[in-house]
């Protein structure tokens, strides 16, 4: 399901920053864990970062780790993801998704914004 809304997508070069931004509806935020996942043409979806509801404990995988920072704001329903020493190998459609903290499923989802890394 569409119900969460990505920004700050676009091209940078590569060595350079983004940071992208999610609003989460009321409803898909509360006791929710939140991700940002990125998935490629031809390629599979993967998780690229994930902060826990209960902790803030957060998750990175080897390929992005010590480049991106997820962060959320229990306040506004916000979350995001900021992009560090970017390289062309991230260029991929970036989405925002929530889960209930008692669950492993990945309830709902944004529409997506396309990152674009040039060499």
């Amino acid at each position: 399901q569409v119900q969460l809304i990505e920004s700050g997508g676009g091209l940078v070069q590569a060595g350079g920053s983004l940071e992208l931004s999610c609003v989460a509806p009321r409803g898909t935020f509360s006791t929710s864990d939140m991700g940002w996942f990125r998935q490629a043409p031809g390629k599979e979806r993967e998780i690229v970062a994930r902060i826990t509801w209960s902790t803030d404990s957060t998750y990175y995988p080897e390929s992005v780790k010590g480049r991106f920072t997820i962060s959320r704001d229990n306040i506004k329903n916000t979350v995001h993801l900021q992009m560090n020493n970017l390289v062309p190998e991230d260029t991929a459609i970036y989405y925002c998704a929530s889960r209930h903290f008692s669950t492993l499923t990945w309830n709902f989802w944004g529409q997506g914004t396309q990152v674009t890394v040039s060499s």
